[in-house]
């Protein structure tokens, strides 16, 4: 439920600054989401609408999944440009002899995941990987990160097929 309720707190931030939102879940609850319809999300999509999805499992109404592997599910069924993860970390940490743990800028799926310490699910990056949407890992807490972020700007750590740029 505290997903759930997340959704339903971003959905009220979002709609005091004028952006349009509807937040779908699995579970009835007519007063406050609709029922999950890949076909309706994409139409509010269609019409500017940002849509949240929300509840056990992100929407699934199946606790035997991850936020991060049902927001991967999702991302994937409505074409999503991305995965935004905004989290408790800055990113994800790469060990740096230097400097001891940093955060990296841009890693592909496969560094992520020989790294071992993932802030991402195996299944949630196996879909966005198979499914050529980048994810972006960044902190919550700090200002102005989630609207960079929606914004495209660099923040927190850019997951995707290429990687680091050399």
């Amino acid at each position: 439920m505290a997903t759930l309720m997340n959704s339903i707190l971003l959905q009220s931030a979002l709609e005091k600054v004028g952006v349009q939102t509807r937040v779908q879940s699995a579970f009835n609850m007519p007063e406050l989401t609709e029922p999950y319809s890949r076909q309706r999300a994409m139409r509010h999509l269609e019409k500017g609408r940002v849509v949240i999805f929300g509840g056990i499992g992100a929407g699934t109404g199946n606790p035997l999944f991850s936020t991060d592997t049902v927001a991967a599910l999702r991302a994937s069924e409505i074409h999503a440009d991305a995965v935004l993860k905004a989290t408790n970390v800055d990113g994800v940490y790469v060990c740096d002899s230097r400097n001891n743990n940093v955060v990296a800028e841009h890693i592909s799926f496969r560094e992520l995941v020989s790294g071992g310490d993932s802030p991402l699910d195996l299944m949630a990056v196996t879909l966005c990987e198979e499914n050529a949407i980048p994810v972006v890992i960044f902190n919550l807490h700090g200002p102005g990160n989630i609207s960079r972020a929606l914004c495209g700007e660099q923040v927190g750590t850019l997951i995707d097929q290429a990687g680091r740029v050399s």
